[in-house]
């Protein structure tokens, strides 16, 4: 797990510790000193802590213009021990919304097990979405991982999608695309 770094080829359009409305402005990372984990397993130091013990994220791109944000996810999302929806919600999610953002494309392709309880932050969340004509698509989630998802119906709240090139865009266009298709949802 250590050898997995958030995406970095975006740092040069977008830098969320040094985006001044962004959660995790200011932080500073070693790059030598890993320190954090997921159980036993020690994980990259760029990944941002947000207050679970076992799921980690990076905001790849946050474009308060266009009202979107790309983040991308490691480790267990656990909402029924860690109540871990809570803490995404509250301590990243609700900070991004009051900068103005909506639209969430979440990469969740390096979330190994997803363990669910309550509805109710989720549909928070799309109600805060819906309210702003926004939406939260999570992205590449693995198929073992949706099960308690998918079990749960949290996909009626995030919705799921797979897009397996996603890395050969732009954030830009990435956004564009996505959005694109939601929209041509709604037109059918």
């Amino acid at each position: 797990m250590h050898d997995i770094e958030p995406f970095y080829n975006w740092r040069h359009i977008y830098v969320s510790e040094e985006d001044e409305h962004s959660p995790f402005y200011g932080r500073q990372y070693s790059e030598f000193e890993y320190s954090q984990t997921v159980y036993n397993y020690y994980i990259h130091p760029q990944w941002d802590e947000f207050g679970s013990r076992t799921l980690y994220l990076k905001i790849l791109m946050a474009d308060y213009a266009e009202q979107y944000a790309i983040i991308e996810m490691l480790g267990e999302w656990n909402d029924a021990i860690e109540n871990d929806i809570m803490e995404l919600k509250r301590e990243v999610i609700d900070k991004l919304m009051a900068e103005g953002i909506y639209k969430f494309i979440m990469v969740a392709e390096n979330v190994l097990n997803f363990h669910s309880s309550e509805k109710d932050y989720y549909e928070e969340w799309y109600e805060n979405c819906a309210d702003e004509n926004g939406w939260t698509i999570i992205l590449n989630m693995p198929e073992q991982t949706q099960y308690d998802f998918k079990k749960l119906k949290l996909n009626r709240y995030l919705e799921l999608m797979e897009l397996d090139n996603w890395r050969i865009y732009k954030p830009y266009h990435l956004f564009k695309k996505i959005d694109g298709e939601l929209n041509q949802r709604l037109l059918v």
